[in-house]
């Protein structure tokens, strides 16, 4: 039996788009000889769906396109592809067996996973346990994602007679998933003794990025296939006498990319495809000098190509000659344009127009405010003009002590870095000035100057302003951010580790107290499990904070 492997990129809802992506890649499919063509999880309406999947109209346009589907497969061929499904009242996470003319329901996802970014109790109704389905004297179990991760569902299959597992999946990327699956998948294959297909969306859907990654494992559990990670591929293999055998050599990948590659990769793919999903085409960067903007503006020039990139400089009397300076080269670099647009005159005027109600009061953080949010209006004004989606460029660290101002520099429609830590900034801007692939679309060699990643971090809005005027040294606040975060680990906890109590109790208050602005900034792409959004959920108001 030859097997194809559609791992593709769905966009949500766009079950047109989905379609003819379908019936493209089956037709080919069937001129090289398979006999059976699969697709990842929820492949037809694109994944998550999350309340979309309420709209009656919705599943009864996908019930539409499964049957438009079903009419136009050439005969002798058999397709599997995954889609929600309404019956007798609930809707099921399904995955569906159609020949020519038929349409079989072949699984429903049993265990739902409702933890992190998943929610599927909330939308979906708990399946049968596994049915198991013939095609060319094939019995094959289809585990639909997070029933690979329990021994039950796959022991029910091959019980019933399945002699393969092709286990369709949703499964975003996150920090060390990739790892974790194949172990998952080994301890299956190797408790069943069946040989097993784990085959995996790929593209970025809002804050979450499916990174691929599809392979195959034999009955002892041994990899005999890896397709590429962050990429759609098309891979045929041969299922004989219980053997998994690729038959194109050209498309595998059996290397694995290292952390830092994989969520560079993650955060170009995500911004490509949410850009792209959008109907946008460039993107606008407000340029500061510093190295937040600086990764975002080389993110944006390796997923779009730089001539779907504008940088604008906005510089205030606090703007450093060397910062300005930083920003040209970077753009130079980048082969991007670049504007500048001085803020001091509107500056100045706000401040005048404000006088008769400031001039009793000391000069604090509001005026710093004032400049961030005439940045913000300037840069929202550009992107309308010229049709770019605005950028924001707040790493994880600012974002979760609340150093960002809203309706200012949290202006905009999306954050590549939003997931990603100060000192991880630094981190990846250093590797991507050593490494450089096929797939970047922007130059090669040290883009982002020495100078940017060197400097002491600023947001030069007053004299001589460091972060670390208020602020612990990233590297330390990084640890207790991570401690708090990442780990639920209380103030005891980190006292325990080595850090100073007060300054635990003040980063955790920081937190605490800037949900709101989490509330109202830009989506950003997923790298940790606890990223800010469907990762980690917390309430606006609320009054509990660590005494110890």
């Amino acid at each position: 039996m030859k097997i194809c492997l559609c791992q593709l990129n769905p966009t949500v809802g766009d079950l047109r788009g989905n379609v003819k992506k379908t019936l493209s890649t089956v037709n080919d499919a069937y001129k090289g000889g398979a006999n059976l063509i699969v697709y990842p999880e929820m492949f037809l309406s694109g994944y998550q769906l999350q309340d979309l999947v309420f709209k009656e109209a919705f599943l009864c346009d996908v019930d539409k396109s499964l049957k438009h589907i079903s009419q136009n497969i050439p005969e002798g061929v058999a397709v599997l592809i995954g889609a929600p499904k309404q019956s007798h009242g609930k809707i099921y996470n399904s995955y569906f067996l159609i020949r020519l003319g038929s349409i079989t329901l072949s699984a429903q996802k049993f265990h739902l996973p409702n933890k992190d970014i998943f929610d599927e109790e909330r939308y979906f109704a708990k399946g049968e346990m596994g049915k198991i389905i013939k095609v060319e004297e094939k019995t094959v179990g289809t585990p639909i994602c997070e029933d690979i991760w329990y021994p039950d569902v796959v022991q029910h299959m091959v019980t019933f007679g399945a002699n393969i597992i092709i286990s369709p999946n949703g499964s975003p990327y996150s920090r060390g998933k990739v790892e974790l699956r194949e172990k998952i998948v080994v301890e299956r294959a190797s408790e069943n003794k069946i040989p097993m297909i784990y085959l995996n969306l790929v593209g970025g859907q809002d804050d979450q990025v499916f990174d691929g990654g599809s392979f195959a494992v034999d009955q002892f559990g041994q990899k005999v296939l890896s397709l590429p990670q962050f990429e759609e591929c098309v891979h045929m293999v041969k299922f004989e006498d219980g053997i998994i055998s690729s038959l194109d050599a050209s498309s595998t990948n059996l290397g694995k990319f290292d952390e830092n590659h994989q969520d560079y990769r993650a955060m170009c793919l995500a911004l490509q495809d949410y850009v792209r999903k959008s109907d946008f085409s460039k993107v606008l960067i407000g340029l500061s000098g510093g190295i937040d903007s600086a990764l975002v503006a080389t993110i944006a020039v390796d997923a779009l190509g730089s001539e779907n990139v504008l940088c604008v400089r906005l510089p205030s009397i606090f703007t450093s000659k060397e910062s300005l300076n930083d920003a040209e080269i970077l753009s130079k670099a980048l082969k991007c344009k670049l504007d500048t647009v001085s803020i001091t005159d509107i500056n100045d005027q706000i401040l005048k127009t404000l006088n008769p109600l400031f001039s009793d009061k000391s000069v604090d953080v509001v005026e710093e405010n004032i400049q961030a949010r005439i940045r913000g209006l300037l840069l929202m004004a550009i992107s309308n003009k010229t049709n770019s989606m605005l950028l924001t460029t707040g790493n994880k660290s600012e974002v979760a002590v609340g150093y960002s101002t809203i309706y200012g520099d949290m202006a905009g429609g999306y954050n590549p870095i939003k997931d990603l830590y100060k000192t991880r900034v630094f981190k990846i801007s250093h590797w991507r000035n050593l490494n450089y692939f096929d797939w970047m679309l922007g130059p090669s060699g040290k883009v982002i100057p020495e100078e940017i990643i060197r400097k002491p971090p600023s947001a030069e809005l007053r004299p001589n302003q460091t972060d670390q005027d208020s602020l612990p040294p990233y590297e330390i606040l990084d640890k207790i951010l991570e401690g708090l975060i990442e780990n639920d680990l209380s103030v005891e906890d980190l006292e325990k580790r080595g850090f100073d109590n007060e300054i635990v109790k003040m980063v955790e208050a920081l937190i605490y107290g800037s949900e709101y602005k989490r509330y109202q900034a830009a989506p950003g792409v997923h790298l940790t499990d606890r990223s800010f959004w469907l990762g980690r959920r917390y309430p606006i108001v609320q009054k509990w904070r660590d005494k110890k």
